[in-house]
């Protein structure tokens, strides 16, 4: 009786230069040594965001008892004026900012990306309409903008608007930076769309009856991703500097939400009678998670160099 041998499934030759190019590109983020520690600082921060609730501190609890208290083996940051422990409100305000910055990145990008997609791909009337909308959006400047949407969304009166002003206004900040963080994400894909659109692929697309929205997202915004995630990390980090500044400023997330910058904001008298803790934690953490980022969006444009993927 005539014996059959399995013979292993071979993997699809797609598939294993998908996961050689996984492959070389972790290898290559790996040797950026400060990529990897600001990697690690990041997921430390994340972390520590996460797992607030575990804090024995209530981080709306004041203590009169304690008020202005530095660090010590009790409180690691020391307390704020009205006692409230500084690490506690570090790691809620943490959720905040990171939230923030996190959510405002995604539809800035969302936005520049559809913006730049499409004025790449079709050109003519719809590129100039968009890229000159772009470039008001360039000419405004961001704080005072920032500024003024925001005071304009608190005495805005519309169905909805309760959901963006609850938790101190988090909502209305997301939306604000989003709209405003979008116009170099739309450059940039703008100029991607222009060179790939006159691949053979794309024609071959057209060849077979695809409609042209379905080349625009299915064919050739994936061949854009590169560029767009390093640029998005770098977007993080200035997302986050400015609602640290707006919050900074007292327009920004309203107190008692927690952020960085609305910390730094209740710390400017403070700072006066000598309590230097309750500035310098939040700075740090600011200060941490941006440099971490932008280390992080460094090695990521080394690890997806196409030179080095060949």
């Amino acid at each position: 009786m005539a014996t059959t041998t399995a013979t292993p499934l071979a993997i699809p030759i797609a598939n294993q230069r998908e996961r050689s190019i996984r492959t070389i590109v972790w290898h290559q983020f790996r040797r950026h040594q400060m990529a990897m520690v600001g990697t690690v600082i990041l997921l430390l921060l994340v972390a520590g965001s996460i797992l607030a609730p575990l804090s024995p501190y209530d981080p709306e609890k004041s203590s009169l008892r304690e008020r202005d208290d530095p660090p010590s083996w009790v409180h690691p940051m020391g307390t704020d004026s009205l006692g409230r422990d500084m690490l506690t409100r570090l790691l809620y305000g943490g959720r905040i900012s990171l939230t923030i910055g996190l959510l405002a990145t995604a539809l800035g990008i969302t936005i520049g990306t559809v913006v730049g997609a499409l004025a790449g791909f079709y050109g003519g009337h719809v590129d100039n309409l968009l890229m000159r909308l772009t470039d008001l959006f360039l000419t405004l400047p961001r704080l005072f903008m920032l500024i003024i949407m925001t005071l304009f969304l608190r005495t805005l009166n519309l169905p909805g608007m309760d959901l963006l002003r609850a938790n101190g206004g988090v909502g209305g900040i997301i939306l604000i930076l989003g709209i405003l963080s979008w116009t170099g994400t739309a450059r940039l894909v703008r100029g991607q769309f222009l060179g790939l659109k006159e691949k053979e692929f794309v024609e071959a697309a057209r060849t077979l009856g695809i409609s042209n929205l379905r080349i625009v997202f299915r064919h050739v915004l994936p061949n854009t991703a590169t560029p767009v995630i390093v640029a998005a990390t770098l977007l993080v980090a200035g997302t986050i500097i400015a609602e640290s500044g707006l919050s900074f400023l007292g327009f920004g997330v309203q107190p008692p939400t927690p952020t960085w910058g609305n910390m730094l904001n209740s710390a400017q008298s403070e700072m006066l009678k000598g309590h230097w803790w309750m500035a310098f934690f939040p700075g740090l953490m600011i200060f941490l998670t941006v440099i971490s980022i932008n280390y992080i969006g460094d090695g990521l444009r080394d690890a997806l160099d196409p030179r080095k993927l060949q």
